[in-house]
């Protein structure tokens, strides 16, 4: 008698990521919670096979789209990481930040951010990635502030304001699409927050002087 092994296939490492990017494209004018195998098969012309096979059940596929979406904001989160300590420095990555949020597809992207941090809230887990990318603006907001020399606590509630207020900005951005207003709007907190960040600086100095 004859033996016939099979050898498993190797998942194609290459097809993964470039799923990955139809994916998130196929949802820039979808809603998340409409995210099936089937449908997406249909979309990108590919089986339900194919997607099981690379991404897993449904919530595995859903958590990798979020962390995709997510990490669109690492490359300015590394930026204000690498500050020296200026000031002025700070604000103008901020206003980069905002400028590169301005486009349709980055407009989409947080779109789906905010709608999945709604999903991940009704969830116990303690991985929620969304809130681990916020939680990742706060923590690198306060670094560059304390390199300033703000104190600890009140570089964590500036940084607090001022996060939770770009998040604002960009829900005016997504229902209002006034991006003058808007625009006017973050420079004018810009302001506020520069100014404050200014006179925390003096106090602490005059602290310690």
């Amino acid at each position: 008698m004859r033996y016939v092994y099979r050898v498993a296939r190797p998942k194609d490492l290459d097809r993964k990521p470039a799923l990955l990017v139809a994916i998130i494209d196929h949802l820039l004018d979808k809603p998340l919670s409409g995210l099936s195998f089937r449908t997406l098969a249909e979309a990108l012309s590919v089986s339900t096979y194919t997607l099981v096979y690379h991404f897993g059940k449904r919530a595995d596929l859903l958590r990798e789209v979020v962390q995709a979406v997510s990490e669109r904001q690492s490359y300015v989160v590394r930026t204000i990481d690498e500050e020296s300590g200026l000031l002025d420095q700070h604000l103008a990555n901020l206003r980069h930040s905002w400028r590169l949020s301005l486009d349709e597809r980055s407009l989409q992207l947080q779109r789906l951010e905010f709608e999945a941090a709604m999903l991940e809230s009704r969830e116990s887990r303690a991985d929620r990635i969304t809130l681990e990318s916020f939680n990742r603006w706060n923590r690198s907001g306060v670094d560059a502030l304390v390199k300033m020399g703000v104190s600890a606590d009140d570089a964590e509630v500036e940084v607090r304001i001022i996060v939770v207020t770009f998040y604002g900005l960009h829900y005016d951005l997504i229902v209002s699409r006034d991006v003058e207003r808007t625009t006017a709007a973050f420079e004018r907190v810009i302001e506020h927050y520069g100014r404050r960040i200014r006179e925390l600086v003096v106090v602490e100095q005059s602290r310690h002087g």
